[in-house]
């Protein structure tokens, strides 16, 4: 589709160096512009919201996210240094999504991850996510971003089709963004295999991490806290800490439609937060593998919600807000259809 710049749809343009579109007029909804770098730079009424970044590292991603208040939500690292903050995992780059192993492909990690060590056999396997497309580009109310991208493997052929539809709204005092993925074996038949580092992640602040010890906590739907939380299965896990002198939380909501739902999350103390679906033997969940075989055409439907909020899980009632998103009908991506 023939995109024109700035597109008024709702969702956005950024600050500084991130994006070059002037403000938006108050009050407006979402906008969505597409930046000179072929990336979508989102607002919402004039001010930042996020920014759908398609030309750095090995695969598409959005960073950063603007919470309630202003305030960030993703690490800046690798894209921005701050001093002070971690800067451990350069491939945990804002909210993306990579597997380890699909069709021998790894998007998971990038080639620099091994930077220090270029005899890494690891090395072999490193691919990419490629963006193609736009699909749909929409604002107002909401924000949509509607994109097809394809998996390469090492020497760029490519091995599987990601179809996705990026959601951007508020929801009272939340802001929220609702993950549309589905994994097409659109090239041949396709293996996703079971890897502990898989799935769709977001790497949070530095001061909400639990190894912080800044005030940082993890609790799930099931009551499982901090260290506790990891491979569990659970149909949310909220990550909240201290910012600014104020408690904010990201809640990640499991739709009940989909794939392995509930989701077993990979969430670390150090600040990865993975619904990982796919690693069920990795994450100590089962004895044998569960690796998916994809025959032509055959797809693997992810369904997500993503909450900013203000305080912990119970002052921001993730519960409620996950009984409300489950009595949903997600949206899907687009087809060409």
């Amino acid at each position: 589709m023939k995109l024109i710049r700035p597109l008024v749809c709702m969702l956005g343009v950024s600050v500084g160096a991130l994006w070059d579109v002037a403000p938006a007029p108050a009050s407006e909804g979402f906008v969505v512009a597409e930046d000179e770098r072929g990336g979508i730079a989102v607002t919402l009424d004039g001010e930042a919201f996020t920014s759908y970044v398609t030309d750095q590292g090995n695969k598409p991603f959005l960073w950063p996210v603007i919470g309630p208040d202003g305030v960030e939500m993703t690490r800046s690292y690798p894209m921005k240094n701050v001093p002070g903050e971690a800067t451990d995992h350069l491939h945990h780059r804002g909210i993306n999504f990579g597997h380890q192993r699909i069709a021998g492909v790894d998007s998971w990690h990038e080639r620099d991850t091994w930077a220090s060590d270029p005899k890494n056999p690891n090395l072999a396997f490193i691919g990419s996510i490629r963006h193609d497309s736009y699909r749909t580009l929409a604002g107002g109310e909401t924000a949509i971003i509607d994109s097809v991208s394809t998996m390469l493997s090492p020497s760029g052929k490519p091995v599987l089709a990601v179809e996705q539809r990026l959601t951007c709204a508020v929801a009272g005092d939340h802001r929220q963004i609702d993950i549309a993925m589905d994994l097409v074996a659109a090239h041949g038949p396709a293996t996703i295999e079971d890897f502990k580092d898989a799935g769709l992640s977001i790497r949070v602040p530095e001061s909400i991490r639990v190894d912080a010890k800044q005030g940082g906590a993890i609790v799930n739907s099931q009551g499982d806290r901090d260290a506790e939380a990891w491979a569990k299965r659970a149909a949310w896990v909220d990550y909240h800490g201290p910012v600014n002198g104020k408690i904010y939380g990201i809640a990640f909501l499991s739709h009940p439609s989909t794939f392995r739902h509930p989701t077993p999350w990979h969430v670390r103390t150090y600040g990865l937060f993975t619904a990982n679906p796919f690693g069920l033997k990795s994450l100590g969940l089962e004895k044998k593998s569960a690796a998916i075989s994809l025959e032509q055409g055959e797809r693997v439907s992810l369904r997500y919600r993503l909450l900013f909020h203000r305080g912990d899980e119970q002052q921001a009632d993730i519960a409620a807000a996950f009984a409300a998103y489950a009595a949903e009908q997600p949206a899907a991506p687009a087809t060409d259809e």
